[in-house]
């Protein structure tokens, strides 16, 4: 239920063809139904007052009528006079059958208080079939007897027909009978009946009207954004590297403008780009072939140091250790070509995985044991943790242990004679390998340029120590080679921790690491760089101070 409900409101988000369809069809719903609403009042008040002023008149006409006939009467009896008022309201009855529906005679409180039978002739109220004197309201019978003017009022008989009525008294004199009132009730079924068929013809028209209107929305939003959809298709195919990517140009139109400045964009992005590829694989191979054309000289430079330096006993105590430094400064220089040259193949595309079944937990022993004279001389104790059962992975083991040499080396160097904590974990699906130390550390705003080229954190420290500044680069790209994540947190004083999360299977896509890389009781920023996903770096470094 919930996916369905979430999904119009994804395709609200998602489309703006949708939204203006929508919103306009809206609109015009509301605009349809305030103009028809005012409409339809306007039409029904002129039709009740247009029936106001035609029953006035016809009621004066009847009332006159009925006078007349009253006055031209001979003969004064209460039978006889009965008998006139009974043909009168029969008479005013016929006399319109579109308007008139029914009359009533009515006699007044004081003429029927104070009649004398001998005297003056009581005459009986006359009323129409289904009427009766309770049904003219008491206000109105009031109205006029206390006034010589017609007066009008719009009533509701309850007659069964649904529809009200307007009713419109007057008086009238019977012989020796005196004042009595003349309702005539003129029914409004016609008008209500035509105000019912001018609504159902604005509410069929509305309809019409808004589904007409939301049709037209659709086309014109339609030819707008069709253009704005091919441009984002456009920038897509572009983002995703087919730089001969553009958008077709049609017209001379706002539109057309637009792609055709999309496609100069486009275009100049191009070129721009093409140079860039093309200095940086001049860039590449510079360095590529500058690594190998010091491979000779170096080589025969590090025999004659090596050969300084076995015989630096027999020489005066400055030069021996100018001897000395020389073979150390050798080794670092052997170090960094060697780097450089499997960057350049990293840069190159060159690099291949050579996957086969491995316990991780071997490879991270014989790591560790690889360290261990370093951790002695610095004065870290190096403490393993592992669970029990085997933690087997397809994995390049040289590419492996080069990653986990430098997450050691980094620790031990960093980590200021602390401890330094090497923790296996595994599940079902993956491999994590940490290495966390309680050294200098780092700050969190440091985390995303760890993995740097020749970064580090103190820029004034000259690299006396450590390695080639291309340690940590070399093992991102160690990691992504195997679909892995490498992930790093650190703060100032507290240490680094790096994980390592390798899949189980080649080629199988990671959703979750079983270590987590910020320790228990922290809640700091990680710099987390999955390979599947961030493209490849352009540095890398040591990442400690």
């Amino acid at each position: 239920m919930r996916r369905v409900l979430l999904r119009p409101l994804a395709r609200w988000r998602s489309s703006l063809q949708t939204r203006v369809v929508a919103l306009t069809t809206a609109l015009g719903m509301v605009v349809v139904l305030g103009v028809g609403t005012f409409l339809l009042d306007g039409i029904a008040e002129g039709l009740l007052e247009d029936r106001q002023r035609v029953a006035v008149a016809d009621a004066a006409r009847s009332a006159a009528t009925a006078q007349s006939q009253f006055d031209a009467a001979t003969s004064t009896s209460t039978p006889e006079l009965e008998q006139l008022a009974g043909d009168v309201v029969s008479s005013l009855e016929g006399a319109g059958p579109d308007r008139v529906r029914s009359v009533l005679l009515l006699r007044t409180p004081q003429t029927a208080g104070g009649a004398d039978p001998v005297t003056q002739p009581v005459v009986r109220d006359v009323t129409s079939p289904g009427l009766s004197a309770d049904s003219v309201p008491a206000e109105l019978r009031a109205a006029v007897r206390g006034s010589d003017v017609q007066q009008l009022q719009l009533v509701d008989l309850r007659d069964g027909s649904g529809a009200p009525s307007l009713v419109v008294g007057s008086t009238v004199t019977l012989p020796r009978a005196g004042q009595y009132e003349l309702y005539l009730v003129y029914s409004l079924a016609s008008e209500q009946a035509t105000i019912g068929l001018v609504r159902a013809t604005f509410i069929g028209g509305g309809l019409a009207l808004v589904v007409l209107v939301g049709a037209v929305a659709w086309l014109v939003a339609r030819t707008v954004v069709q253009p704005v959809r091919d441009a984002a298709g456009t920038a897509e195919r572009l983002a995703a590297g087919h730089l001969d990517e553009r958008m077709r140009v049609r017209g001379s139109d706002d539109l057309a403008r637009l792609a055709r400045g999309f496609n100069a964009m486009a275009a100049g992005l191009q070129e721009q780009i093409e140079q860039l590829e093309e200095l940086s694989r001049l860039q590449r191979r510079f360095v590529s072939d500058v690594s190998h054309e010091l491979r000779t000289p170096l080589t025969t430079i590090r025999m004659a140091g090596e050969v300084l330096h076995d015989a630096r006993a027999d020489f005066d105590p400055a030069v021996a250790r100018s001897a000395e430094l020389l073979m150390t400064q050798l080794e670092r220089f052997d170090t960094l070509l060697s780097d450089l040259l499997e960057i350049s193949r990293f840069d190159a595309g060159a690099a291949a995985l050579e996957a086969d079944p491995q316990d991780v937990r071997a490879i991270v022993h014989r790591v560790v044991d690889f360290t261990a004279q370093l951790a002695e001389r610095r004065g870290s104790e190096v403490r393993v943790s592992e669970p029990h059962s085997p933690c087997t992975a397809e994995v390049d083991s040289r590419r492996i242990e080069r990653v986990l040499r430098n997450l050691l080396g980094n620790a031990v160097e960093h980590g200021e004679a602390r401890p330094i904590e090497v923790t296996v974990v595994c599940d079902e699906h993956a491999v994590a390998v940490g290495v966390r130390d309680h050294g200098v550390g780092l700050d969190p705003t440091q985390l995303p340029r760890v993995f740097d080229r020749f970064w580090r954190a103190d820029p004034a420290r000259a690299r006396t120590t450590g390695g080639s500044g291309l340690g940590l680069a070399i093992a991102l790209e160690d990691t992504r080679l195997h679909g892995g994540w490498l992930e790093v947190w650190g703060r100032p004083g507290r240490g680094c921790h790096f994980v390592l999360t390798l899949p189980r299977q080649a080629g199988r896509s990671l959703r979750a690491s079983p270590l987590p890389v910020v320790p228990a009781g922290w809640r700091e920023p990680v710099a987390a760089l999955p390979a599947p996903v961030v493209p490849p770096a352009v540095g890398g470094g040591s990442g400690a101070p």
